[in-house]
Order: structure tokens, then C-alpha cells, then sequence
């Protein structure tokens, strides 16, 4: 036979264990209650911000469509380009392709694709500009753009119409320009232009408008 103060003594630590166990229960019990109550927070902020920034990133995406597409048919007015976005989510991160879109006359069909590819190097160095100035204006950079012989690739029936746009781009926006160009049209669409002339070895400024 087991002594009773044995069995006493038995039964005190399974008490106690109990006890103890019982304890650690609830308190895991209320964890769990705290952690899923945390989670549901978490999820709604995580909903919160992803519905913040699909909204700022439609609203970003529309105003470059937007300012493209106006690029697009003010530079090739005789022409329906414009500029629609595809914004998707690869990899839990927000990637948007720019897509290039032109109607013919009639509207028989639509043409669309990459504007490297399917347009041209014109329809490209619009696009390329004018990426450029959203950037310096979302970055809140100097306003100033610099180009060198970037309108090289451009049909001279329309780099008059670009001159003119990228005029009054600057011009509402308080934006300086400076472009290097060996094209004579573009002189027309300045406000202010120069010539580098050879004189003596030494390039000399010369202001031709």
C-alpha cells in the first residue's frame, strides 16, 4: 500500500500541473484571440494601402496616357495614335506596359503593340520626351531638359509640329528646353536659337533667331 501522505503529495503536484496547465491554456487561448484579431487589423490596413496605391497608380497611369496620347495626335495630327495602359500585378508588385495604338482612316481596323516596334523611332521619341518631363515633374527636379539630336529620327513633315508642342509644353509648365539639333525646322518653333560657327578654331555662338 501507498502511504497517504504519498498519495497526498501525488495528488498536489497533479493539481498543480493542472493548474498550471490550465493557465497556459488560457493564456494561449487569449494569444490566439490577440493575434487573430491582430491579423484581421493587418489585412484590412494591407487592403487599405493596396486600394491607396491602385489608386495612385491609375491615377499616375491616366495622367501619362493622357499627356502622351495629346503628344501623339498634336506632333502627328493627321493620325489617330494614342496611348493606353496594361496595369497588372506580377509577382505582388504593380508593373504597367505602355501600349501604343494607332486607327487607320475608316476605322477598319486598330494596330497596336510596342512603339519601338509597331511605330517607328518618331512615335518612340514622343513617348521617350515626354516620359522624361513626367518624370521631372513627379520627382520635383529642376525644370530643365536637355536634348541632343533627339529628334534625329523624325519625318520632317512632323518636327515642326514637335517643335511646337514641345513650345508650348515648357510654356505652361515653366519648363527650360535646350535642344541640340542640326535640323533647320526646329529653328522656327524656338524662342531663342543660335548657330555654332568655326571662326579662328574656337566655336562661336551666333543667335539666328
Amino acid at each position: 500500500m501507498i502511504p497517504i501522505p504519498q498519495l497526498r503529495s501525488s495528488l498536489d503536484k497533479a493539481l498543480a500541473l493542472r493548474d498550471s496547465a490550465t493557465s497556459r491554456l488560457k493564456s494561449t487561448r487569449e494569444e490566439i484571440k490577440r493575434l487573430e484579431k491582430e491579423a484581421i487589423l493587418l489585412d484590412g490596413v494591407q487592403a487599405l494601402f493596396q486600394k491607396f496605391i491602385d489608386q495612385e497608380v491609375n491615377i499616375g497611369v491616366q495622367a501619362v496616357t493622357q499627356l502622351m496620347t495629346e503628344g501623339l495626335q498634336a506632333v502627328f495630327n493627321d493620325q489617330d495614335v494614342q496611348v493606353k495602359a496594361d496595369v497588372v500585378v506580377e509577382r505582388g508588385k504593380v508593373a504597367v506596359n505602355l501600349i501604343t495604338t494607332q486607327t487607320p482612316p475608316g476605322g477598319s481596323h486598330e494596330i497596336e503593340g510596342d512603339s519601338n516596334d509597331s511605330f517607328g523611332g518618331s512615335v518612340a521619341t514622343v513617348q521617350s520626351v515626354l516620359l522624361r518631363v513626367i518624370i521631372i515633374f513627379r520627382r520635383g527636379l529642376l525644370p530643365a531638359m536637355f536634348l541632343d539630336e533627339t529628334l534625329g529620327a523624325f519625318d520632317p513633315n512632323y518636327v515642326i509640329n514637335m517643335g511646337n508642342f514641345l513650345n508650348t509644353l515648357c510654356t505652361k509648365l515653366g519648363m527650360d528646353l535646350l535642344d541640340v539639333t542640326q535640323s533647320p525646322p526646329i529653328l522656327e518653333t524656338a524662342n531663342r536659337a543660335y548657330r555654332i560657327n568655326k571662326r579662328d578654331d574656337a566655336a562661336v555662338f551666333v543667335e539666328a533667331k
